[in-house]
This record gives structure tokens, C-alpha cells and sequence, in this order.
């Protein structure tokens, strides 16, 4: 069994947070990626910022003392929303939902809101496994894939 924990993120953590995100199938799977997430110091710079927000609850995903991933709970438009990435060597173990799970004891703010692309079936599942219920679709622009494409809204209210 996989010894699977969150800390706060230190800056320290950033450099391989960085290239975790440069892999080109997980970010066609998110594909809401910024316009610039191959650009190292932007990413460092964003990320520093996001770590000083007392809005943003950043957590690295550790397992077995190696970095996995990361996950956040932030504020867009007043609502509270959550956003996770996992290194893709670590996909298909249950590293998102006991992330997610461990993330929702320590964030209380409800509801909450997850964003997942319509194709994206796994980070999908995390959420359902988590008990985020889907709400509604809306349509954005994909970064990763360069095209307006449909994101599900999922929604947690306990």
C-alpha cells in the first residue's frame, strides 16, 4: 500500500512541480493550462505568488517521499474550487481521490467546485469517487489543445 500524504508547498517544491506540468498528455488532459506553462520562470513567479495568497490552500502530493503532484483549493468569482495535477507515472493508483479526500478534511468551505475537461474520464472519476456530484458544462478555451472545447462542472456540497 502506497503511503500517501499532502504537505504545504514550500517553494522548493516548484522545480519538479514544473516538470510534472510539462508533459504533453497530462496537459491535453487537463487542458485548461495556462497560455505559458512551458515557460519555467512565469510558472516559479505564479506559483511563488499563489503560495503567499492566504486565499490559496496549496498542498504537494507525497508519495512514498517522493513528489506526486500537487492540489489546491482557490477562489475564483467568489467560489471556492478545487484543481489537482499528478505526475502520469503515478495515474491509475488512487493518488487523485486520496488526495482529494485528504484535501476536503482540511478545506471546509462548501460548497466546492471541481472543473474537469468532458474527455478527461479519470480525473472525472476522482471527483465522483469523492462525491462531487456533475451540475452543468460550460465551454472554454483549452490552452493545451489550442481550441474552445466543453468542461463539466462538478459540485460538492457536504
Amino acid at each position: 500500500m502506497k503511503d500517501i500524504t499532502l504537505r504545504p508547498t514550500v517553494v522548493t517544491d516548484l522545480e519538479t512541480l514544473f516538470q510534472i506540468q510539462l508533459d504533453d498528455e497530462a496537459g491535453y488532459q487537463a487542458a485548461f493550462t495556462s497560455k505559458d506553462s512551458q515557460n519555467k520562470e512565469a510558472y516559479l513567479t505564479k506559483y511563488t505568488r499563489l503560495l503567499n495568497d492566504p486565499t490559496v490552500n496549496n498542498q504537494t502530493i507525497i508519495v512514498d517521499d517522493v513528489i506526486a503532484g500537487s492540489i489546491a483549493k482557490f477562489v475564483m468569482e467568489g467560489d471556492a474550487e478545487i484543481t489537482y495535477w499528478i505526475d502520469k507515472k503515478f495515474w491509475g493508483q488512487g493518488v487523485a481521490t486520496t488526495a482529494l479526500k485528504a484535501l476536503l478534511t482540511l478545506e471546509k468551505a462548501r460548497p466546492i467546485f471541481g472543473r474537469v475537461a468532458f474527455d478527461n474520464l479519470g480525473s472525472q472519476k476522482v471527483l465522483e469517487n469523492c462525491g462531487f456530484i456533475r451540475i452543468g458544462t460550460d465551454k472554454g478555451f483549452a490552452n493545451a489543445r489550442q481550441a474552445e472545447i466543453e468542461e463539466y462542472i462538478y459540485r460538492l456540497d457536504i
